[in-house]
Order: structure tokens, then sequence, then C-alpha cells
């Protein structure tokens, strides 16, 4: 009797020592799963932040609303009402300096991440220039901030960092 006591206490504490093993692997498993969605939303999210950076900081006085509407295409939320506000203020003046800036990507990194939201920092260059004056051409720093709404990578807040450095 004693030894049938004593297996019948070995066979459940291996029972509960499996189905602790089993559960622990199970959180493991969902643990890997995240990192790997996680890191896949960072390369998608940076490559489509690289792709529309430019578009959403670049315009110029003879498109402008062309542009605008290129821009608002990547954004979504308060950004895409923003960029369907701008018409009427940055429109003219833009026109009235004749103003045309250029943003070129040079970097992307990618700040912070979950599988449905990622930070992205942005470095650009960006010429700009206007009826009076030489063009400039300054280093920049954005931060986008990009969602997955309806498939698709799309940018739901944009804001350039202060401390524009001049290129010499």
């Amino acid at each position: 009797m004693a030894v049938v006591q004593r297996a019948l206490r070995l066979t459940s504490l291996l029972v509960v020592l499996a189905v602790l093993a089993l559960g622990g692997l199970g959180r493991l498993y969902l643990d890997l799963k995240r990192v790997q969605d996680t890191s896949a939303a960072s390369a998608e999210a940076a490559q489509a932040a690289r792709a529309y950076a430019a578009d959403m900081l670049s315009y110029d006085h003879r498109t402008i609303e062309a542009d605008l509407a290129r821009a608002r295409s990547h954004a979504t939320g308060p950004l895409a009402e923003h960029y369907a506000n701008l018409a009427g203020t940055f429109i003219p003046q833009v026109r009235r300096q004749q103003k045309v800036q250029q943003a070129t990507v040079a970097a992307v990194a990618v700040e912070e991440a979950s599988p449905e939201r990622v930070k992205v920092l942005v470095f650009l260059n960006t010429t700009t220039s206007r009826t009076e004056g030489p063009a400039e051409v300054v280093q920049n720093r954005a931060r986008l901030v990009m969602v997955v709404t309806d498939g698709r990578w799309l940018v739901s807040g944009l804001s350039t960092l202060i401390g524009n450095t001049p290129i010499r």
C-alpha cells in the first residue's frame, strides 16, 4: 500500500511538473511570437516612414495642392485632418513666397515599437528656396508615429525635433 501511495504521489508530482513545463513553454512561445511580430512591425513601419517622410515634408508652390493631398494620403486621424486644414493658411503663404522645400531621407531609426504602433526617427536633409535670398540646406529630424490602418502603415503623428543644423 505504501508503495502504491508513493507511486501515486510521484505520478501526481510528475503531472504537475509537466503541466507547469507546458505552461512555461506556452508562455515562451507567446513571448517569442510577440517579439517576432514587433520586429516585423518595426521593419515595415521604418520602411513606410522612409518612403512617406519626404512626401510629407516636401512641397512646391506650383503644385502645393497636390503635394498636400499626397502627404495626406500617408496620414491618418487628426494628422490627416491637419493636412486638410493647411489649405487655408499655408497655401497662400507658400505661393506668396514662391517657396519650394525638398526633403530627402538620410536615415531612419526605430525608437519604440509594438506590433500595432511604431515610433520612427527620421533624419532628413532639407533644401528650401524662396523668391528672396539663397537656398537654405538644413539637416532635420522628425518623429513619425506609425500605426496600422486597414492593413497599411500610416502616419498618425508627425513632429519635427528642435535643433535644425544648417549645412555649410
